[in-house]
């Protein structure tokens, strides 16, 4: 239970400097708006949302460019990114599938 709680925890702390790159890029954040539907004045309630900061990661990890980019500048692994996703609520393939 550690472990996971754990890694949860580094998920989610690494899916916040996520956010802060994105909320702090003149040119991602409007993208990132957009593509959620989010307004700006609401991130900080969304951020509370159960799979917000997943999809926070999705975000980063759709765009090559901006995926290395944010390893570069926070000293990330990118492999780190996808790690971090599927530790988080609603961020991994395990969901049921119609049949």
């Amino acid at each position: 239970m550690t472990n996971a709680a754990s890694m949860r925890e580094e998920a989610e702390a690494l899916a916040i400097r996520a956010l802060g790159f994105v909320a702090a890029d003149p040119e991602l954040l409007p993208r990132f708006l957009a593509i959620t539907g989010i307004e700006a004045h609401s991130i900080r309630r969304a951020a509370g949302e159960p799979g917000f900061l997943a999809g926070v990661l999705q975000f980063i990890l759709a765009h090559e460019p901006t995926l290395l980019r944010f390893a570069e500048e926070t000293g990330t692994p990118p492999a780190a990114v996808g790690k971090a996703l599927r530790a988080l609520p609603l961020g991994n393939d395990d969901h049921e599938r119609s049949v």
